[in-house]
């Protein structure tokens, strides 16, 4: 079919079709503003929870403790909108893709005009390097191929004749063309990816999952012993008022005001620490969650491999050769007989000057592709065998898909490149062994390219000689490999998505391991329609699934996500958006990506390494690690906390509380928090990546029976134990009524000892299983110097000894207090023994 391109629209026309169809421009997506976004921070279930213990403790006539609450809840809140602020943008980057200014035909001439003014039955007038702001139609066309990977994953220029749908987004990388404008704005294919983009809703992270379910078990244990110690204060003859207000401060004791801002700020070490191996978090949940990913779907083009093409190999007459060297750089060299070496010189001559437009230019220090880049490489290899610039063409037939090849008229003859079943039936004579190697060098997914020609120039393209054969391949990352395997240790399965050819796709995951036995290659036409099926069908370590559509990628995305997993899916281009979005945790590359992409992603790779992103999980995982210790660190505080109540109780008021509210605070707020934080900055060890990523919930069975069962009690013991024989060796007997400022003195051993008691719980907390050292994490040994001199300040500097309800120990007291690390790591240490020999 011929399209036959009118001659433009008249100014007055174009005004009367903006008025009539809106600017072209992508829809705005509604947004909330930025005061909801930060007031969301202020009202999550935490959040509120804080807020409840806030305004019972000012009820319970501590304004000072309900003071300090708020001021955590909005610290943390601020710091929270700051770090993902800008992470629900990217439907609005869409809008980057189009350019600002477009060349269209008005009044019979070529004009330069406002892209947002484009409107439908303009004709664009386009040529290598411009970027298309509309859809449209071609009209006349001139060897002209479009980069459309952002749209579709194809990493092949695809080339247009009259006729053919151009798409908004996509951009010139060879020939001229004028295109009739068929859609503009909300109407392009451009915004339906927008559409969809904006449409998928984020999934919850598994960490915030988890914290919920930690915050619902903190709250009703609060409540639940609250309620305990209120019916405990009436049974003791309390008045009714004084016993409510014990127990909202008992209540108010036991919330770990310290656990979100240690959480939060665990996130953001790792986040720095993740930004430095080149990996940027773009929400900070996304750190745990990339450590619990049990399914990466990866792109092709970009991300396993760099998106150059490169001639590999080659056969000619005098045989076959290796081509050494990669990517755009002319340094490499040849490997081969004499006599093919011979051959591959005036190979790469005649294939070269078919592709006249192509070159490699220097930008910003680094080599850049002008023109398609299959013969931008054939440029390359002749610059790699010193080949002398070819003269310029007196006519070129550009390449055409129906012909699959291109040719050159120049002084020296005519030359042919393109697919060997198209140049080789016009050669006069073909040797068997060229038929052998093109079956050869196919099955190693490599692209080929015949190359011929003739001296006689009136011969046209028939009884051509042939010059040989060309293997192209867009080379894998160097790191990928290993980072494949890296991803298998770790229990995680790989798969690629891509919109390229499934031949192609299909042998770069054999090269870099991807590839597993009875893993399927699949093409988005495979794909069932049914969810349940699709899932069954794509979850399998190793799945090549090529040709895929936007959609396709999405649904792939959340059928593995109802199988269970936590999907990472990579991505560079616009249609990987929805995906990104959609997926557990989207990780786009930085370097060649889209800013679509990026603003879509939770983690953004800066270096484009696939290997960046093992690293990254690395991170996650330990990151997970470190919520779990300091949630142990934690909870034996509470138990700590919690055991002089408990110990009041039973014994009906006889004994003497040996903390008071305030006190507890001042541990969870005043002296805790660094080593927490500390904690949550503990480096990956070596066991990080053996195995799968855990999966159970943050308050486990280990948690819990180190937490309950072995270091808080030990510490809640040794703690009581001193507040007991100060006070006896002070005079006190049980049931009498204590003497203040003894009573002080042993109140403050108390608060010493559980304080002491948290610096051997934080170096004890450092590993599971064995004894991790006092090295390892230099932020540990600051925070417990830092936690130490906090101590001396609750306990000697006024008012606050006064304000707390206790005051400096006596040299007996601090002998107890510094028998509680001891007592907390010999108890650990001997536990972790006993568990090793089992």
């Amino acid at each position: 079919m011929t399209t036959t391109v009118p001659a433009g629209l008249t100014t007055a026309e174009a005004a009367t079709r903006l008025r009539r169809d809106g600017a072209n421009l992508l829809p705005e997506p509604r947004r909330q503003p930025a005061v909801l976004a930060f007031a969301g921070q202020l009202v999550h279930f935490f959040a509120v929870m804080l807020w409840a213990a806030a305004a019972l403790a000012v009820i319970a006539g501590m304004p000072e403790l309900g003071i300090a609450i708020a001021v955590v809840v909005v610290v943390n809140a601020v710091f929270s909108f700051a770090q993902e602020y800008r992470a629900d943008r990217a439907a609005q980057r869409l809008r980057d893709l189009m350019p600002v200014r477009a060349r269209v035909v008005r009044d019979g001439r070529v004009a330069v005009v406002e892209a947002e003014r484009l409107v439908v039955g303009d004709v664009l007038v386009l040529e290598a390097g411009d970027r298309v702001c509309a859809d449209a139609t071609a009209g006349s066309a001139s060897g002209v191929a479009v980069d459309e990977s952002a749209l579709t994953g194809e990493s092949v220029p695809v080339r247009k004749q009259e006729g053919d749908r151009l798409v908004a987004g996509t951009h010139v990388v060879e020939g001229v063309c004028r295109a009739e404008v068929t859609a503009t704005g909300a109407a392009t294919r451009l915004a339906q990816v927008a559409a969809v983009t904006a449409g998928a809703a984020r999934p919850t992270s598994p960490l915030a999952v988890r914290l919920h379910r930690v915050v619902l078990v903190v709250a009703g244990v609060a409540v639940v012993v609250g309620a305990v110690f209120f019916g405990v204060a009436l049974l003791l003859d309390l008045p009714l008022t004084e016993s409510f207000l014990f127990a909202i401060g008992v209540t108010v004791a036991l919330v770990p005001e310290g656990l979100l801002p240690t959480v939060t700020l665990s996130l953001a070490v790792a986040a720095r620490r993740m930004a430095a191996r080149k990996a940027l978090v773009r929400r900070l949940e996304a750190v745990e969650t990339l450590g619990a990913t049990t399914f990466i779907c990866t792109d092709k083009t970009g991300t396993l491999t760099r998106n150059e093409m490169t001639v590999v190999r080659a056969w000619t007459p005098g045989g076959p050769a290796v081509i050494t060297g990669s990517g755009y750089s002319a340094e490499g060299g040849v490997e081969g007989t004499p006599a093919a070496q011979a051959g591959l010189s005036a190979l790469a001559d005649s294939a070269s000057r078919c592709s006249p437009d192509a070159r490699v230019q220097t930008h910003h220090g680094h080599l850049r592709p002008v023109g398609d880049p299959m013969e931008v490489a054939l440029h390359v290899l002749a610059a790699k065998l010193g080949v002398p610039t070819p003269p310029p063409p007196r006519s070129r037939a550009a390449f055409d898909p129906r012909r699959r090849r291109s040719s050159v008229l120049d002084r020296d003859g005519r030359h042919v490149v393109g697919a060997p079943d198209s140049v080789l039936p016009l050669c006069g004579v073909v040797p068997e062994e060229a038929h052998r190697q093109v079956a050869d060098l196919s099955a190693l997914g490599l692209r080929l390219l015949a190359v011929a020609r003739t001296a006689d120039p009136d011969a046209g393209e028939r009884d051509l000689d042939l010059l040989g054969l060309l293997a192209l391949q867009d080379p894998p990352r160097d790191d990928v490999a290993e980072a494949i395997a890296a991803c298998r240790r770790a229990g995680i399965g790989v798969g690629m998505v891509t919109g390229d050819h499934p031949g192609t796709a299909a042998a770069i995951a054999r090269e870099v391991g991807l590839s597993t036995p009875g893993a399927p290659v699949l093409t988005g036409a495979d794909l069932p329609s049914d969810d349940r099926a699709l899932a069954e069908l794509v979850d399998h370590d190793g799945v090549v699934i090529a040709r895929v559509a936007p959609e396709d990628k999405l649904r792939i995305a959340r059928a593995l996500q109802a199988r269970g997993h936590v999907v990472a899916m990579t991505g560079d281009g616009v249609n990987d958006g929805p995906a990104l979005r959609a997926a557990d945790i989207g990780v786009a590359m930085g370097a060649s990506g889209t800013d679509v992409a990026r603003e879509a992603a939770d983690l953004v790779l800066l270096d484009d390494h696939f290997g960046t992103i093992v690293a990254a999980v690395e991170l996650g995982r330990a990151t997970f690690a470190n919520i779990r210790r300091f949630l142990t660190y934690h909870l034996t505080d509470n138990v700590a906390e919690l055991a002089p109540f408990v110990l009041w109780a039973l014994s009906g008021g006889q004994i003497p509380l040996a903390i008071t509210v305030l006190q507890v605070l001042a541990i969870d707020i005043g002296t805790d928090l660094l080593p927490a934080l500390a904690l949550g900055a503990e480096p990956a060890n070596p066991r990080t990546l053996r195995g799968p990523a855990r999966r159970g919930e943050l308050l486990d069975g280990p948690v819990l029976r180190r937490a309950f069962a072995l270091l808080g009690p030990v510490q809640a013991l040794a703690a009581l134990t001193a507040f007991l024989i100060v006070l006896l060796h002070g005079g006190w007997s049980f049931g009498a009524q204590a003497d203040p400022a003894l009573l002080a003195a042993a109140s403050g051993t108390a608060f010493a000892a559980i304080v002491l008691g948290q610096v051997g719980t934080a170096f004890a907390c450092r590993s599971q299983t064995r004894w991790a050292g006092w090295r390892g994490n230099p932020a540990l040994l600051a925070a417990v110097g830092a936690e130490l001199a906090v101590l001396a300040v609750f306990l000697f500097v006024p008012p606050l000894p006064a304000l707390l309800g206790g005051s400096g120990p006596t040299a007996l007291g601090w002998g107890l207090a510094a028998l509680a690390p001891a007592a907390v790591l010999g108890a650990d240490l001997t536990a972790k023994a006993i568990r090793r020999r089992r």
